[in-house]
């Protein structure tokens, strides 16, 4: 019986090829994609992903049913939120210019399962959030012709009652997916341009709002007459920024096209940052404007604007609002299909997806398998499927994303630098594998003893110290920490924030509702968790991370990574439980396929090292005296001197 069990060494090697680390190439300039993009182009992109139906359909609904006219608060913490998220994305995109947005952020810096299902949630997420659009599109568009498309389809094709399945098919929206797939198909050059256009004339309707609206306002509307500015309270305003948040997931489509982008050091930072502020400044503006014309719990949350116009003598400006709504929702199509494809091909070319999605096509750079394949996937989404109750998985897809980014920056900052050796018993021992970072192997080897004998008596006094390592202040109280590698504690105290995190936002959420807790135990366990968060927080800080590079860093780390993580946490969990099953069902199918196809042809499995032909090769131990520090090791199915015949056996085997 015994014999079948996995052995410990197996168990080992096979939780390294679980985390182990995507290897960057020397010069990340390097692309098959065509660098035609500039800061303005990414900039109208991510607009174009954030500034879509939600401008004209979110700004209503919760200021009728959530917030009142304090859906302008809900705005701004909304906008600060994504900002620590968008800021992460910043620091990557510069960093790191390849395509693949968080999967390739998560997988340069956590390991490579975590990065495989990020990307596979991301997928999902970007198939049902172009496939929703076109239906809203769809649906927009024939409510100015008084649904004739809609009665049309279901006298001549007929009606469905099918669970799952819409109850007419939209040829209509699967026709816009289709046309916008065959404008994504032609290159990147072509896709900005499009995009472009509708920005311009979005942009320009919101402009006709903002003018308008602010002739139109009456500022007795947030009078108490009308029940005041925030007739909901702080529960509303809180409430209401949740649903806010996601009206600001756009972004990372910017960080999607950095392989693309001709400067991406600075032009990513620069344009999420351009974008990010445009996009919250257009919702606040827009929010104060339509709870000014009319009184808010008056509002239409269908068509909010259109409506405000209407009732102020102004049916006309309701063409022009509808114009401005198909051209933002063409836009959010473009970003999802211009997205989706590469994030694909990014997953394909390191091996974890199917090859031929990592075909560029010659002439128009640009991954054409992907994007006919999903393009017509996402049309087939739209054609036949209720998207209603799906829609919610664009949240938690988009949240975990978020979390995991943040983390990685964390992780990434307390990491060495590629081939830095640290110094023993200065804050770490050495990395057996720079390439894998700190949750590599365990010994690092050299070829000549003579090389290295420098590191087992050099002074601290002199010594640099390098990321990952404890601060020199702190060593004095927590000397214990200073035999660990560098960066594995920073490791284990992310692993211990994020726990903490969960656990708090769980009592939060879960605590006086679905579980019922008394108040001294529900006190109790937030007093808890909030200490266990904080002082893993205190402890990642207590490590030295790596000093500033040419290229954007995000300001305070440890500290907003971490605000990122527990507001992205307790927003998912704010989330329904259907939409946790479905998404565990989900996250079941992308296991099969990654160690079913994956994991065995995964390209970090050609850079895993080879047993090497060498004279003799040494150890460098952390810790003992010179003759504990050093031993030498000869090459594999070689006898020792110093080895017991055991070793060699093991080897035959």
């Amino acid at each position: 019986m015994a014999r079948w069990l996995p052995r410990s060494t197996d168990l080992t090697r096979f939780c390294q090829k679980l985390n182990r680390v995507k290897t960057l190439e020397d010069d990340m300039m390097e692309t098959s994609f065509n660098r035609c993009l500039s800061t303005i182009d990414l900039t109208l992109l991510g607009i174009g992903g954030m500034v879509g139906s939600g401008l004209y359909v979110l700004t209503g609904t919760v200021a009728k049913e959530i917030a009142g006219p304090a859906v302008i608060v809900s705005f701004i913490i909304a906008g600060f939120a994504s900002l620590l998220a968008a800021l992460c994305y910043a620091e990557f995109g510069a960093r790191v210019p390849k395509t693949g947005s968080a999967y390739m952020f998560t997988y340069v810096s956590v390991g490579e399962i975590w990065a495989f299902l990020i990307g596979w949630n991301v997928l999902l997420e970007y198939m049902i959030g172009g496939a929703a659009v076109a239906r809203a599109w769809s649906g927009y568009l024939d409510s100015i012709f008084n649904h004739k498309i809609k009665n049309f389809t279901e006298t001549h094709v007929g009606a469905w009652q099918v669970p799952f399945l819409a109850r007419y098919p939209d040829f209509l929206a699967a026709a816009i997916l289709l046309v916008a797939t065959t404008f994504i198909s032609f290159g990147a050059k072509v896709s900005s341009w499009l995009n472009h256009v509708f920005s311009a004339i979005s942009m320009g309707v919101i402009l006709f709002i903002l003018i308008m609206g602010f002739v139109l306002a009456q500022p007795k509307n947030w009078s108490t007459q009308e029940g005041g500015f925030a007739p909901y309270g702080l529960s509303g305003i809180m409430a209401g920024t949740a649903t806010c948040f996601y009206a600001f997931v756009g972004f990372d489509v910017i960080a999607a096209s950095s392989e693309e982008a001709r400067n991406p050091q600075r032009a990513v930072p620069r344009a999420i940052a351009f974008s990010l502020g445009l996009a919250t400044g257009a919702y606040i503006l827009v929010s104060v404007v339509l709870t000014l014309m009319v009184p808010w719990h008056t509002l239409d949350p269908d068509s909010a604007l259109a409506d405000a116009f209407y009732r102020r003598g102004y049916a006309w400006a309701g063409f022009l609002v509808a114009a401005g709504s198909i051209c933002a929702m063409n836009t959010v199509l473009l970003s999802n299909l211009f997205s989706l494809p590469r994030i694909v091909y990014a997953m394909a070319e390191d091996g974890l997806f199917f090859q031929v999605f990592s075909r560029v096509h010659p002439r128009t750079q640009v991954p054409v398998v992907g994007i006919v394949v999903f393009g017509l996937l996402m049309a087939l989404l739209a054609l036949v499927f209720d998207l209603e109750a799906l829609v919610q998985f664009l949240s938690i897809g988009t949240l975990l994303a978020y979390t995991f980014v943040a983390a990685s920056i964390i992780v990434l900052r307390f990491q060495q630098h590629k081939g830095d050796v640290p110094a023993p018993g200065a804050g770490g021992r050495p990395n057996a594998e720079p390439h894998e970072g700190p949750s590599g192997g365990e010994l690092k080897e050299y070829e000549s003893f003579s090389d290295k004998l420098h590191l087992v008596d050099k002074d601290k006094s002199k010594e640099q110290r390098e990321p990952g390592q404890l601060k020199a202040a702190f060593e004095p109280y927590l000397e214990f920490l200073s035999d660990f590698y560098p960066g594995e504690v920073v490791t284990v105290a992310v692993v211990t924030l994020m726990v903490s995190a969960i656990c708090l936002c769980s009592i939060l959420v879960f605590g006086n509702t679905h579980l019922h807790l008394p108040t001294w135990s529900y006190s109790l366990l937030l007093v808890l968790f909030s200490l266990g968060f904080l002082l893993s927080l205190l402890l990642i800080w207590a490590h030295e991370q790596q000093h500033s590079t040419q290229t954007f860093q995000i300001p305070l780390v440890p500290l907003s990574p971490a605000l990122s993580i527990i507001l992205n946490i307790y927003l998912m969990l704010k989330l329904s439980y259907m939409t946790w099953l479905r998404f565990a069902v989900w996250l079941l199918l992308g296991l099969l396929v990654y160690f079913g196809y994956g994991i065995w042809h995964s390209k970090e499995n050609l850079r895993e090292p080879r047993a090497q032909r060498v004279s003799a090769r040494y150890v460098v131990f952390p810790g003992g005296s010179l003759e504990e520090r050093v031993q030498a090791v000869q090459p594999s199915c070689q006898p020792a001197s110093g080895l017991p015949d055991t070793d060699t056996d093991d080897c035959k085997r």
